[in-house]
């Protein structure tokens, strides 16, 4: 009775709340479509936190964090939560966690031991990197696994969409292509500085394993949900383009990556097909993104259909564009590292857990 109660328990939906209003994008965008499809917050995301690794400097104030490995099930929620309220979220709210994320990004400074290169996670570079492999990844998904690829006008909108977004961070939005060949040429471009490093190697297995990231599963669904973290992971690897898991060391079957594509394209339809679905699965990868993606998964209007770009925003609520934020505490934390020797300020970290959800906190 206690492992019914349990599983009850564990697929009823939390109850949600219309957003303030359609945030950035909205109904009619493409970032909505494309985003809310079922690929997009499994494989895509995690093609995109994988391949991320890949970038010295980001790898880099990874493993100092060690985060992915102490907590990765807090990480995980907290990451997917801040993507869907860029996406999903109401404009007030998403202003206020970019901001609260440059303060957060403020710790991540220090020496990469592969390259001896300073990094720091708010330089404007590392920032494109992770902006333009989430939005790629999340496409490369959507297309492999979901309705196909996009139509010339709406990829189009996509990436500009995507440019959209970018006010949110500390890179200038000027610099994010707009087509499919410029982000094919932007890769190219990244390739040279991307290295295999053993910590990226390591990184990138371990986030690749999906049940890290998982709550505890009840015992009667446990040897489905061995299979579905099997095909997970196959299925991001076969999104990867070959030198990249050539150079990460994964595996590289072609055999493999022609058999994981039907079964996983026909899950994903089947999923697709039922909204209430969707959020019981969202809830179990990321509870704290259903508040956020739920009520758009449900098409419930806003209190307000109105949207706004993120510039129109910092405006409105009063906060600085991302480059030029806290600099006064970005300046204190480079002192502290590198003037001083000392750990950096934990001050964002705190702040951040009332906008996506505690640290400390055990998995659900």
């Amino acid at each position: 009775m206690a492992t019914i109660a349990s599983l009850r328990e564990w697929l009823s939906l939390p109850p949600l709340t219309p957003a303030e209003d359609y945030g950035f994008f909205g109904p009619e965008s493409v970032t909505w479509r494309v985003w809310s499809y079922p690929t997009s917050l499994t494989v895509g995301f995690q093609r995109a936190v994988v391949i991320e690794e890949l970038d010295p400097a980001l790898v880099a104030a990874v493993d100092a964090t060690h985060a992915i490995y102490d907590r990765p099930r807090t990480r995980y929620d907290r990451t997917l939560r801040y993507f869907a309220m860029v996406m999903f979220g109401d404009s007030r709210s998403t202003a206020h966690a970019a901001d609260i994320l440059v303060k957060v990004h403020s710790k991540g400074i220090g020496i990469d031991p592969v390259t001896h290169r300073s990094y720091d996670a708010n330089d404007p570079a590392s920032q494109l990197w992770i902006h333009l492999t989430a939005w790629h990844s999340i496409l490369v998904a959507y297309e492999k696994y979901g309705p196909g690829r996009l139509s010339e006008a709406d990829e189009l909108q996509y990436w500009a969409e995507c440019a959209r977004a970018a006010e949110l961070q500390t890179c200038d939005p000027a610099d994010v292509p707009r087509t499919r060949a410029g982000i094919t040429e932007y890769f190219e471009q990244m390739r040279p500085q991307l290295i295999g490093s053993e910590i990226a190697r390591k990184a990138m297995r371990h986030l690749l394993r999906a049940e890290v990231m998982m709550p505890e599963i009840p015992r009667v669904l446990r040897p489905m949900f061995t299979l579905v973290y099997a095909f997970l992971r196959r299925g991001t690897l076969a999104t990867m383009p070959r030198w990249m898991r050539e150079m990460a060391g994964l595996p590289t079957g072609r055999v493999l990556d022609v058999l994981v594509t039907a079964p996983m394209s026909a899950a994903f339809t089947l999923v697709s097909l039922n909204a209430r679905l969707q959020i019981q699965l969202l809830r179990l990868i990321s509870p704290m993104t259903v508040p956020v993606a739920g009520p758009v998964l449900l098409k419930m209007p806003p209190a307000e259909a109105v949207t706004l770009t993120p510039r129109e925003a910092q405006e409105r609520y009063g906060y600085d564009i991302p480059a030029q934020a806290h600099q006064a505490l970005r300046d204190k934390q480079r002192a502290r590292v590198f003037g001083r020797g000392e750990a950096p300020d934990e001050q964002g970290l705190r702040e951040s857990e009332a906008v996506l959800g505690e640290i400390s906190r055990k998995a659900m």
